[in-house]
């Protein structure tokens, strides 16, 4: 007999496990915190990667745009990029402060408040130079070319004519294989028609499911990526700044360079930290998000069923903890919940694509391949078409589940864990 306890809310649920052929937790790693000032010295100098060292690529005279993600991703600190990057510049490169903007790759979400953009930034330097939202609808977009995958690339004028430096956090992605880096340009800084044109590539061409070839982790051939780095490269960003978190969020590491090398051995890094192999997919798997707020509602939590999912075999149990205290969560999310009851999801989605309605229809496909029961507060005539089993309390439950005989995974950070069976050589 053994006993787990995961987050679910402020609280912590013990999961009894009896009679179970095998019982292993999949977690990934942490590691130390850096000294940023020192980490960012030597990640812009001797380790630059494919790179000559940033004071090399920067003259006084040069107009510079600095390109970082928005308060969604807040988390990965590039505040404290910044707060080392601006006096760089400034005080050892010479460039005069208002040679320099910050530019925030919105992608098509909402603008920034003054109060946000200070936390992004630190109020010092938002003091200093210009910090602007992206609006993926500006009539002043820079039209720079047509991908060989059809996409017309449109993006901010603030990248074009100067030099740009993309700074982001590396991390697993649903669709893109990972976030940060190129994605900073695409969907960044791109337009509306950009985005849409590139995102679609998530859905299958010829059949009403994802595409096979995107997914967790996944570069090679991936549509999408392959597509974004083709834009980036028509901006030909100068340099890049790759974050790199462990599962509690801490900074534990900044890689640097060419924007497309530096931003891969990012992913490679990331991998080893939150890639956790496995021989083979399991009969049932417990996950939870890791408890308040990363499981506030839906939308935030389904990161970490989409994990768990990856460690299930087709028909297996999935116990999903999550309590979703605000329930469904953003419309833009929640309310594609109306096109799967209509029996039009893929249709839907398909005339008027969103990552938000992807998120809601790859949540739907996991619901679909395993048996899902959640522990939440969610009602269950909400979930109802979604195919998942709502339960209030946790006995409850686990009467439904046996056991015997069966192998386990344990996953209590799923949103930070991506299980993936590995491939024999």
């Amino acid at each position: 007999m053994e006993k787990y306890s995961l987050g679910y809310g402020e609280k912590l649920v013990d999961i009894v496990l009896e009679g179970a052929a095998s019982v292993r937790v999949l977690k990934g790693k942490t590691l130390p915190q850096i000294d940023f000032k020192e980490a960012f010295l030597q990640a812009v100098g001797p380790e630059c990667i494919d790179s000559k060292p940033l004071s090399e690529l920067i003259l006084p005279e040069d107009k510079i745009t600095v390109v970082i993600s928005d308060i969604t991703r807040y988390w990965m600190r590039q505040d404290k990029v910044c707060a080392q990057l601006i006096p760089y510049l400034h005080d050892i490169l010479g460039v005069p402060y208002e040679n320099i903007v910050i530019l925030v790759a919105l992608g098509t979400h909402r603008p920034q408040t003054e109060k946000e953009l200070k936390m992004l930034v630190t109020r010092d330097v938002f003091e200093k130079v210009k910090v602007v939202n992206h609006d993926c609808m500006a009539s002043d977009l820079v039209f720079l070319g047509t991908t060989t995958r059809g996409t017309e690339v449109y993006v901010n004028p603030l990248a074009v004519g100067r030099k740009v430096i993309l700074v982001g956090g590396t991390i697993h992605h649903l669709m893109a294989g990972y976030g940060g880096g190129r994605k900073n340009i695409l969907p960044g800084i791109s337009g509306k028609i950009t985005i849409t044109q590139n995102h679609i590539h998530a859905l299958s061409p010829s059949l009403p499911m994802s595409n096979p070839l995107i997914g967790m982790g996944v570069m090679e051939h991936n549509p999408i990526n392959e597509d974004m780095i083709e834009a980036a490269n028509m901006v030909a960003p100068v340099f890049g700044i790759n974050v790199v978190m462990d599962t509690e969020s801490g900074n534990c590491k900044l890689i640097c360079g060419h924007f497309i090398r530096a931003w891969e051995e990012s992913c490679r890094v990331v991998q080893e930290m939150m890639g956790i192999p496995i021989q083979e997919k399991g009969d049932i798997v417990i996950v939870s998000c890791g408890g308040y707020p990363k499981d506030i509602n839906l939308y935030q939590a389904v990161k970490a069923l989409i994990n768990g999912a990856e460690a299930v075999k087709d028909g297996g149990q999935l116990i999903f903890l999550a309590e979703c205290r605000e329930g469904g969560g953003a419309p833009a999310f929640f309310s594609w919940i109306d096109s799967l009851r209509r029996g039009t999801l893929d249709k839907d989605l398909r005339q008027d694509f969103t990552i938000a309605g992807y998120i809601f229809y790859a949540t739907c496909e996991v619901m679909a391949r395993a048996e899902v029961l959640m522990l939440t507060e969610i009602s269950p005539e909400t979930l109802d078409c979604m195919g998942v089993h709502v339960f209030s309390d946790i006995k409850t439950l686990l009467k439904r589940v046996d056991f015997t005989g069966k192998n386990v995974y344990v996953m209590p950070y799923g949103g930070y864990t991506v299980p993936f069976v590995r491939k024999e050589k």
